[in-house]
């Protein structure tokens, strides 16, 4: 599988499960941006081709209350979100940081599962919490990144609210915030625009391939000069970025665009 860059998937440990492995795929994303109702929309689209019994789910959320999708395995069958609270005096954040640290402590037994079925698996789907930063700038974040990816092919899936980066310095964070991860992780990276229902991620792809057209947005904004100036430069410094980057328009609503993220997957 190709990767971003200088990105390189490590290569499966020799103990793993022999033959084909199941590629897993990471999904993170800012709270907002459709990243559970896009991990439904791929266990919907697995249903529809009759590829349900190889998709193997994981919820790593320990906050949500419900999830649209059935999932495999559910840190809150391990831990309890609200008596982590309790028990440690911790707000929101610190709770689910905390319940992430307990779950990878045991997330070996995951792993185990998963290579039980890796040889009946296309697919293994990781939702992660919606505080985006609680699992890609933690350390038990990065022990449940390294197990996976050390183990299966790992994708990371970086799910964008499309309608909120029509703003080009909105945008800019947005990208700044999709590379920082990918360095960080050095895995194959895919950059899913959501919400192309409601705005067409055209745009993006434009800003992305020609300085000049983002630039002219960011005049049209009247925004802060400084501003401005700051995301102009980063449009330049992220160049290499953008030309080697993964990318696909989806509606997690009405599955417009799932056929073309698993072609960009399996690319």
């Amino acid at each position: 599988m190709s990767s971003t860059g200088a990105a390189t998937t490590p290569s499966p440990t020799p103990s793993a499960t022999s033959g084909p492995l199941p590629t897993t795929l990471l999904v993170i994303g800012m709270a907002g941006s459709g990243k559970t109702t896009f991990m439904h929309r791929l266990a919907a689209h697995a249903a529809e081709k009759q590829k349900e019994s190889r998709q193997y789910v994981v919820n790593l959320d320990p906050a949500v209350k419900t999830i649209p999708y059935g999932a495999h395995i559910d840190i809150r069958d391990t831990v309890d979100y609200k008596q982590v609270m309790s028990e440690y005096g911790l707000g929101p954040n610190g709770a689910i940081m905390t319940s992430l640290n307990l779950f990878a402590t045991r997330f070996d037994q995951v792993v185990e599962l998963i290579q039980k079925r890796a040889a009946t698996l296309d697919h293994v789907i990781v939702d992660t919490p919606g505080q985006i930063e609680a699992f890609t700038w933690s350390a038990s974040g990065a022990i449940i990144t390294e197990s996976l990816a050390t183990t299966f092919p790992t994708v990371v899936v970086y799910v964008v609210d499309t309608p909120r980066t029509v703003n080009p310095n909105t945008f800019m964070s947005n990208m700044l915030y999709a590379c920082s991860i990918l360095y960080k992780v050095k895995l194959p990276f895919i950059v899913v625009f959501n919400k192309t229902d409601v705005v067409t991620h055209d745009f993006a792809v434009e800003w992305m391939t020609d300085f000049e057209a983002f630039q002219a947005a960011l005049d049209a904004s009247q925004e802060d000069s400084y501003m401005n100036t700051l995301s102009r430069s980063l449009s330049l410094v992220l160049e290499e970025f953008y030309n080697n980057l993964r990318h696909v328009g989806v509606s997690a609503a009405t599955g417009a665009g799932i056929d073309e993220f698993y072609k960009v997957v399996e690319a």
